[in-house]
């Protein structure tokens, strides 16, 4: 047997799941599972160290290797795992060496030894990314990430995740441009570009070029791309190009994922964001000016220490008050290290309850917009035989269909979840 890879997480996580395939492929291992790790939440680390125990049950002779953001960050957790034979930190995960290490370490006449199980360095210590042009993505497959980049300079309160992947770095322009252009060959209709904090792209390249210029380039310079999609950003961080973009150019879809966590200007303050309520209200009002079709999702936390109901209610409102149509919706988790953790904790029970119901909002909130669609004739993304998505990301439930084709679709109604043609 070859190398699976098992990722848990964020889209950025999906694209450098490919990369590990390859690069732990061409190392020549084999009957090797990887775990790409997740560290937003407990939950997440829970889950990865559950499917470690699991996978060895079925697979006993299998090697296991841990990496991802948990890895670089509780590298002492998972290597203190018997079911463990490695753990690879977050960049060396993206290096052929590492896996030629790991093939070597497994080969060796004595097997693994325990001392020598984790291969992680210094995260901060990493202040440049170096492009992966990925020719392993399926032939014409609908959709394919693109990382743009990676890290966060940030250091809000309740985040682990700069921990885990270092300071803000991005991929030069011109090799962005130049892996688009690669994946729109191999016949892929919709390239997303992702990382862990998109709106703070090009500030550590020359001349500090922003994401706004780097869409721009995309659009201008691979013509033959269908969609372009791009992330979750930071609305206090969008920049004038972007926003021009988004007024001018219909290959950029109209949908964001707004990183928002609060609607209360309290609460933002505790977590050390850079946004107000009234900025995030504002911005969506100025994007819905310029593109009125346009769909908002976002990430809201409950539960965050300190706060009340009457702080949890203004999130709740923010729902309406933006218009959103999807929600992710984090329910508060202790993360060791962070300065939130030190802060007064609200009761599990409660934080458990205003997720619940930021959740219901959501459901609200998602069917309201498809209701909105009926009669409207959309380009829909068909991603298998089952299902397609219109630009705003809405899914749409379709019989048949060639993956990876846009068809021009009139809505008739919903089922609750989806669109239905």
């Amino acid at each position: 047997m070859g190398v699976d890879v098992i990722t848990f997480g964020c889209r950025l996580n999906a694209f450098e799941s490919e990369v590990i395939r390859r690069e732990a492929e061409q190392a020549g291992l084999a009957d090797t599972i990887v775990i790409n790790s997740c560290a937003v939440t407990n939950e997440a680390v829970a889950q990865a160290r559950q499917a470690i125990r699991r996978l060895k049950r079925d697979r006993p002779d299998a090697r296991i290797v841990v990496t991802g953001c948990a890895a670089q960050t509780q590298a002492g957790v998972f290597a203190g795992m018997a079911e463990v034979d490695r753990v690879v930190g977050n960049d060396e995960k993206m290096r052929g060496d590492a896996w030629r290490e790991a093939r070597a370490a497994f080969d060796a006449p004595f097997g693994v030894d325990s001392s020598e199980k984790v291969a992680v360095a210094d995260i901060m210590a990493v202040t440049e990314m170096a492009p992966h042009l990925l020719d392993g993505f399926e032939r014409g497959l609908p959709r394919v990430f693109v990382q743009v980049q990676n890290g966060c300079d940030h250091r809000c309160t309740f985040c682990i995740i700069p921990y885990g992947r270092g300071n803000s770095r991005s991929v030069p322009m011109g090799a962005v441009v130049d892996q688009v252009r690669a994946l729109v060959e191999r016949g892929h209709a919709e390239i997303v570009l992702t990382g862990v904090d998109l709106t703070s792209y090009g500030a550590d390249l020359p001349g500090a070029p922003k994401l706004g210029q780097l869409t721009r380039q995309i659009l201008r310079h691979v013509p033959e791309l269908k969609r372009l999609r791009i992330s979750s950003i930071d609305s206090i961080e969008a920049d004038r190009d972007l926003l021009d973009v988004i007024a001018d150019d219909a290959r950029l879809m109209p949908h964001l994922h707004l990183s928002l966590q609060s609607g209360d200007d309290m609460i933002l303050k505790r977590m050390k964001r850079r946004h107000s309520r009234k900025d995030a209200i504002d911005f969506c009002v100025q994007v819905r000016r310029l593109r009125p079709d346009i769909a908002f999702g976002a990430d809201i936390i409950a539960g965050f220490p300190t706060e009340t109901e009457d702080m949890f209610a203004r999130s709740l409102d923010l729902v309406d008050e933006c218009d959103l149509t999807f929600l992710h919706v984090f329910p508060y988790s202790k993360r060791p290290g962070t300065p939130a953790a030190r802060m007064p904790q609200v009761a599990g029970g409660a934080i458990r309850d205003r997720a619940r119901r930021l959740r219901a909002a959501g459901v609200v909130a998602l069917q309201r917009r498809l209701a909105m669609e009926r009669g409207a004739t959309r380009k829909v993304l068909i991603e298998s035989g089952a299902q397609g998505r219109t630009e705003h990301f809405l899914p749409v439930a379709i019989d048949g269909g060639v993956p990876g084709a846009v068809q021009a679709l009139t809505v008739r109604g919903h089922d609750g979840a989806r669109l239905t043609i």
